[in-house]
Parts: structure tokens; C-alpha cells; sequence
């Protein structure tokens, strides 16, 4: 169990029965009364955000999280395919438990499974990827105003503004973060 005094953040807490993570914290001690403390949680569930305050006598239990290191094989539908690293076990998840990072999603990548419990709460991928233009038009002379971009496709079928200079069968680094092109790798 934690007290509310010693929670930190990055912390994953237990409350009310949902996973949460501290994304910012509070210690106010007002003038008159007793202390409380606000804090900013991110459900790791739904990937909502919310502010609660809390009384500092309270106390809650600590949600220990599991990190899996697994590398991407394949799609078969929406079913997307991933193997352990550690005992190559397959793991298969649907498209709706991976969610919005299922663009980024390319042959070989390693990235990380966090579950709590056994259950699947987000997919944790590198900062940056780096990718194969396979698509995308040619530059035109002239058309050189500031930060001139065009969109290119990627190995993965994604859609990302470039430079006019990118050309087809370069290889980009894309941010996953925002989806936005990074530099040339």
C-alpha cells in the first residue's frame, strides 16, 4: 500500500478498481484545514485523463505492471501478430487492443506489451521508426518556399508529409509520437 504523501509521478496506482497512472501531483497544505493533495491521472484502461483530489490519510495499492519485450511478425486481417522475445511464445491482438499505433506497425520491429494482470493496457513503442519511401511524387523545381512538404507513403501504407527533396526509396525516420516526419536516416 502507498500513502498519498509518497506518490510520485510515473507511479501506476490501483483505484477504485481501475488502473491508473500519476501524471502530476499536488501537495497543497491550505492555511486552514488539512492537507490534500490533487493529482492528474492517465486510466491506463481507456487512456482518459482525469484530476483527483485526494485526503492524505488515504492509502492505495500499488499496480505493478508487466513489461513484455515483443517484435511484430505479421497482419492476418485485423489480427496483428507478435512473438516473446524471451520464450518466442506467438501472442496474437486484435486491431482494437492496439488502437491508433497499429500504423507504425512494420516487419521485425521490437517494441514493448504492457499488461497488468494479464491483461493488455498499451502497446509501448520506440520513439522513432524508420521507414522506406515507396511512394511518393517527384520534386518540383521552383517550388521552394519555406518548409515545402509533400506527402510520401511508407513501407507500412502510412501517409507522411516530407520535404520536396525525399525521394522515392529513401529511408525516413518518422516520430511516433505525432506521426510526422523527423529527418533522413
Amino acid at each position: 500500500m502507498i500513502e498519498v504523501n509518497d506518490i510520485k509521478t510515473g507511479m501506476t496506482l490501483l483505484i477504485e478498481g481501475n488502473v491508473y497512472q500519476v501524471i502530476e501531483f499536488l501537495h497543497v497544505k491550505p492555511g486552514k484545514g488539512a492537507a490534500f493533495m490533487k493529482t492528474k491521472l492517465k486510466n491506463l484502461r481507456t487512456g482518459g485523463t482525469i484530476e483527483k483530489t485526494f485526503n492524505t490519510s488515504l492509502k492505495f495499492e500499488k499496480a505493478n505492471l508487466t513489461k513484455t519485450n515483443v517484435q511484430f511478425l505479421y497482419t492476418a486481417g485485423d489480427t496483428y501478430c507478435f512473438m516473446n522475445m524471451e520464450t518466442y511464445e506467438q501472442l496474437e491482438l486484435s486491431k482494437d487492443q492496439i488502437g491508433e499505433d497499429a500504423k507504425f506497425l512494420k516487419e521485425n520491429l521490437e517494441l514493448y506489451l504492457t499488461f497488468f494482470n494479464g491483461e493488455l493496457l498499451g502497446v509501448q513503442l520506440p520513439d522513432k521508426i524508420e521507414y522506406k519511401v515507396t511512394k511518393t511524387e517527384p520534386a518540383v523545381k521552383g517550388n521552394t518556399t519555406n518548409n515545402a512538404q509533400k506527402d510520401a507513403e511508407v513501407e507500412t501504407g502510412m501517409m507522411v508529409r516530407v520535404p520536396l527533396f525525399i525521394e522515392e526509396g529513401e529511408t525516413i525516420v518518422v516520430s511516433t509520437k505525432d506521426g510526422k516526419y523527423a529527418s533522413r536516416a
